[in-house]
């Protein structure tokens, strides 16, 4: 199987997701993910990675980030991941993997895409059939911009307000983000969509466009494609699918027996 995607071009927004090995649910527990979360400010303090939004499941996580500096993001990730996996394979006194080969990174395009990404995070675990609203998941950034933290914040309010074109990174951006998510939840329509977690850039034609040309030798063998909302970057082949499954129908009837025996095998 070939490995999941990540490149990293310095000034785009990535959505980063990184599932445990075999799908087991290795941060099932509440330290286990709150441990993720520590090394995660970590990484920002240390190195500076610059978080827009996230969420911590039982057996994957998702990360919102802008790679402002070279080397950043593949160092943060390398630091969290290690470190998360290491202190659980020495509590539980286990070996062998703990993450599923490599996480995947797929480039976002500003406006509209990155506030779809920023919502498709948010409603993650709502698509998991285990809350009803994302400010009742406590390991996620909606809480974090709704109620921002005095101390330890994750989140660069101010970033992610300048991206999103909004003026207040305070009561602007509670109240904007506060009303998409209330949208997408009238909508209803939460289901999977593998534009976020199996392509290599989603946006509009010239966003990804100008990502595969960047990308250079590295876009060989990938095309992109013309969906209804958007436009992505490809793989001819998707590997990554091969390691998320193919649960991409919507939680209908039919398929709700599924999700709520497995209801975090969603990404």
């Amino acid at each position: 199987m070939a490995r999941a995607n990540r490149h990293h071009l310095k000034g785009h927004i990535w959505h980063i997701t990184h599932r445990c090995h075999k799908r087991e649910f290795l941060l099932k527990f509440s330290k286990d993910k709150l441990r993720w979360l520590k090394w995660l400010f970590e990484a920002k303090k240390r190195f500076g990675l610059c978080i827009l939004n996230y969420t911590v499941t039982s057996n994957h996580v998702h990360l919102l980030v802008l790679d402002e500096k070279k080397d950043v993001i593949p160092k943060s990730i390398q630091l969290i991941a290690g470190r998360t996996a290491r202190e659980y394979n020495q509590r539980k006194k286990r070996r062998g993997a703990f993450w599923e080969d490599r996480y995947h990174a797929t480039a976002v395009d500003t406006s509209i895409y990155l506030i779809q990404c920023l919502t498709y995070i948010d409603l993650n675990m709502l698509r998991a059939c285990v809350i009803q609203h994302p400010s009742e998941w406590k390991y996620g950034g909606y809480n974090e911009i709704q109620n921002p933290k005095q101390r330890y914040a994750l989140i660069n309010k101010q970033k992610l307000a300048d991206l999103l074109g909004i003026s207040d990174c305070e009561h602007g951006l509670r109240a904007t983000h506060k009303s998409w998510v209330k949208e997408k939840l009238k909508q209803g329509l939460l289901y999977r969509d593998s534009a976020w977690t199996e392509s290599v850039a989603v946006g509009g034609k010239e966003f990804v466009e100008r990502v595969k040309f960047k990308l250079g030798t590295n876009a060989i063998g990938r095309k992109i494609v013309a969906n209804k909302n958007n436009f992505e970057i490809r793989e001819e082949q998707e590997p990554y699918n091969t390691v998320l499954g193919a649960e991409k129908a919507f939680l209908s009837p039919k398929n709700m027996y599924f999700w709520n025996v497995y209801p975090e095998n969603t990404i």
